[in-house]
């Protein structure tokens, strides 16, 4: 093998210790840990926290506030605290937790600050899209040959070693500063490298894999970096032997591990006892009439707390599917330049969908309404990239300019009335556009534009099967959700997952198209759907901060206007009372729910417009009907599902591959901000510094932060609102069948046999009994719930004191 074979082998090898960053204008929540879960939990952690530096559990006062509210059942501590060996009460227990944890807190110094000086100054101007003004020279002949031509202009680079005279290419500076090393070496030094900069190093590695539009015009590489890294670290002399540079294991590792097995098992068993007590009572299929409408929400906890309400104000049926609909396309808007990726990362879009306008008048008066909204927004960007005409715009707009920066401070939930209005105004894009839907024969860029009538159908097919639908109302609602929030670098991350960080209604406006199509209704029926001639699609999003629902009907027809009036008018009411929780649960009067959740959506100095995902600990796969009479406080991902429609297993096998890993993945991002927000989150927004459209800083520069912000985490600086606790899965189904499942993705079994999650299911073809996984596809049962019941309800009551 060629040494340049050797290198690139290495590099990559390395690379897989370093999760990857997506841009901050398309947040994608991913374990920071990726790269390490072919590896049990706790050597996991043990090995980033050498390698990164940052915990891998909750401190001893987040188990302290955990214990106070009752979150962790003592008995289950107990036996927890003494399987590990540990005799003391847990008081004292955490108190030497804290103790030990505060011996070794330390940030130890470095040399290599300088080099990460001058390395990040010029990341930021290579990679940045579309903030800078001025560009850094030769972008296009990439990263390495752009920093070669600026290195020698640089006053911060040393004159001295490879720099003074870079090679043409990066495999031959790679080579000539490793010539001193052995092979065997390498890796260790590529991954110590990668490992100083996690942040820059990981958008560059998501940047290459992806090869998106950037990366064509803009390439960059982890070889080109590491080129340069290691010539600047050559030129300060400093010493790049990975064997010298290591940290201590953690020695509150065992006893926090304890406790945090104690604390998911207490969530967990709950979770589990709710549904295995739901599960006995779900009907044997005589049908309950039919529903006024179904609405299909994205498994998302948020639509946990909205489904609920939805329900309780009306005969509604809710249901939970992946919230890109099955359709992993790109999608571009009406009159944008570019398409944004509206699937989960780890699909490739296989379809380019564009809005097509069909109402010329209404176009027409978007287009003009429009245009004068974007002539403001480019004098604020003009205020905001240059302060000298920001300070004479001011003045010369006088107290007028001084009246709306007072009232988006001062009455941000009256602004957000008249930006409200203001928007109403302007037609939105599904008013007068429709998805482009129908297989066009062309291509864009590699993707075909449209789908095949075959397609379609396969797509609708797989959403029903997937939720197990036998039947249809007059009104199915497809549900996509984005959130509304202002001067928030981080908005993307309170949007859809399943889409990338992007809204889900066009998702949904495709797929209601695709099902109101004639020959795929016909098509369906053939397979055994039926779908009434009177069932109609629609679309909605749902708007995660304010809770309001808004519905794409102007395809529905006239003789559905009752049913749409009335379903109207209980969304409403779903939102009065689910925007009333959500202000609770951030601190706020009830009472003042909708207006609260405005004001927030509005205040531009508002740093928690809404909670996200946090409390995320559960997913639930299953009937509605296991989890419809418990409130699960938002905490929990629900996915349709009945075993009873699926027998070979294979919607359950799709559910597995596809939403489970991503839950993983969005609980683990979580999780880690958490427990060490230093590292694996982003601090405090209110230092946050933007750079380039692509991620923030913490104060003037440095890495690229590559996690949540505190204010997605915790309530105040000592009271963390995220439980961190890893995902608690609850599949109703055979058990038999979720292990040939796991049997052929051996990908699955490896991320819970290294305990990156939890598996438990309740089977119905055994009394209901819950079954938990342990490892190697073997199961333990929990309880047999009809037992425990019967001895429940036998038991003679307790006499009167």
């Amino acid at each position: 093998m060629s040494t340049e074979s050797t290198i690139h082998d290495s590099i990559d090898t390395a690379a897989t210790t370093v999760g990857s960053l997506w841009p901050i204008h398309s947040f994608v929540t991913a374990n920071p840990l990726a790269g390490f879960e072919d590896q049990e939990f706790s050597e996991a952690v043990a090995q980033a926290a050498d390698l990164l530096g940052g915990r891998g559990y909750p401190s001893a006062e987040t188990f302290r506030a955990a214990l106070q509210r009752g979150q962790i059942d003592l008995e289950i501590l107990d036996a927890e605290l003494s399987e590990a060996g540990y005799e003391n009460d847990p008081e004292t227990l955490l108190d030497r937790m804290a103790e030990v944890t505060d011996a070794t807190d330390s940030d130890p110094d470095t040399s290599t600050d300088r080099v990460d000086q001058v390395l990040t100054k010029w990341l930021s101007a290579f990679l940045d899209e579309g903030s800078a003004h001025w560009s850094m020279p030769n972008r296009k002949a990439g990263f390495y040959t752009a920093f070669r031509g600026v290195a020698e202009h640089d006053s911060e680079v040393p004159s001295e070693g490879i720099i003074t005279d870079l090679p043409e290419t990066p495999t031959e500076t790679i080579e000539t500063v490793l010539a001193s090393y052995s092979e065997s070496q390498w890796v260790p030094i590529f991954e110590q490298q990668l490992a100083a900069l996690p942040g820059w190093t990981g958008l560059i590695k998501q940047r290459a894999d992806d090869d998106g539009a950037w990366q064509s015009a803009y390439p960059i590489s982890l070889e080109g970096y590491l080129a340069a890294r290691l010539a600047l670290l050559d030129a300060v002399g400093a010493d790049i032997d990975p064997s010298n540079d290591s940290i201590d294991p953690d020695p509150a590792a065992e006893l926090a591990g304890a406790f945090l097995r104690a604390w998911e098992e207490t969530y967990r068993g709950d979770l589990v006892e709710a549904v295995a007590t739901e599960s006995q009572s779900l009907n044997d299929g005589d049908s309950l009439g039919r529903p006024d409408a179904q609405l299909v929400f994205c498994i998302d906890t948020r639509s946990e707390v909205i489904r609920r309400h939805i329900e309780a104000a009306g005969d509604y049926e809710t249901h939970g599917y992946a919230g890109f609909f099955g359709v992993p396309m790109e999608y571009q808007g009406y009159d944008t330049d570019v398409s944004v990726a509206a699937c989960p990362p780890i699909l490739d879009p296989q379809h380019h969908v564009t809005d097509v306008p069909t109402d010329d008048e209404t176009q027409e008066s978007h287009d003009r309404l429009t245009g004068i909204r974007e002539t403001a927004d480019e004098i604020i960007e003009t205020l905001e990239a240059n302060a000298a005409t920001a300070y004479g715009f001011v003045e010369t707009a006088g107290s007028g300019y001084g009246l709306a920066l007072a009232a988006r401070t001062l009455v941000p939930g009256r602004v957000h009335d008249l930006f409200d209005a203001a928007e109403n105004s302007v037609p939105d894009d599904h008013e007068f556009c429709d998805p482009l839907v129908h297989h066009q024969h062309t291509y864009t860029g590699d993707l075909p534009v449209g789908l095949t009538t075959e397609e379609k159908v396969e797509y609708a097919a797989t959403a029903f099967d997937l939720m197990g639908w036998e039947a249809f109302s007059r009104l199915v609602v497809f549900t996509g959700h984005a959130s509304e929030t202002a001067n928030n670098p981080y908005d993307s991350s309170l949007d859809c997952g399943a889409c990338a960080g992007n809204p889900g209604g066009p998702n949904a406006r495709v797929l209601a198209a695709i099902c109101n199509d004639d020959e795929v209704r016909a098509a369906l029926r053939e397979q055994g759907f039926a779908i009434p001639e009177d069932t109609v699609f629609l679309a909605g999003e749902h708007n995660t901060t304010t809770a309001e629902v808004e519905l794409y009907d102007s395809d529905v027809p006239e003789s559905h206007a009752a049913d749409l009036e009335q379903l109207r008018a209980d969304l409403a009411t779903a939102r009065e009372n689910a925007a009333a929780e959500c202000a609770e649960s951030m601190g706020a009067d009830a009472s003042s729910g909708v207006s609260e959740t405005e004001r927030r959506a509005a205040d531009w100095a508002e740093t928690r417009p809404e909670w996200g995902l946090a409390g995320n600990a559960g997913f639930v796969i299953g009937p509605r009907e296991l989890t419809s009479d418990v409130d699960l406080d938002g905490r929990a991902f629900l996915h349709s599902y009945d075993w009873s429609t699926d027998p070979d297993g294979e919607a359950l096998e799709a559910i597995l591959t596809g939403p489970m890993v991503v839950t993983q993945w969005i609980n683990t991002q979580y999780y880690f901000s958490t427990v060490d927000n230093a590292v694996y989150g982003s601090g405090s927004k209110v230092t946050h510094n933007p750079v380039g459209n692509i991620g923030v800083y913490q104060g003037n520069g440095g890495d690229l932060m590559t996690g949540l912000p505190l204010q997605s985490l915790m309530a105040a600086d000592d009271d963390s609102y995220h439980q961190p606790l890893r995902l608690s899965t609850v599949i109703h189904a055979p058990v038999d069948r979720v292990t040939d499942v796991l049997a052929d993705h051996a990908e699955l079994a490896d991320l819970l046999d290294n305990n990156w999650l939890s598996l438990t299911v309740v089977d119905p073809r055994q009394d209901h009994s819950a079954f938990e996984y342990e490892r190697d596809l073997e199961w333990s049962p929990v309880f047999e719930l009809a037992d425990a019941e019967l001895a429940e309800s036998t038991a003679p009551a307790a006499a009167d004191d």
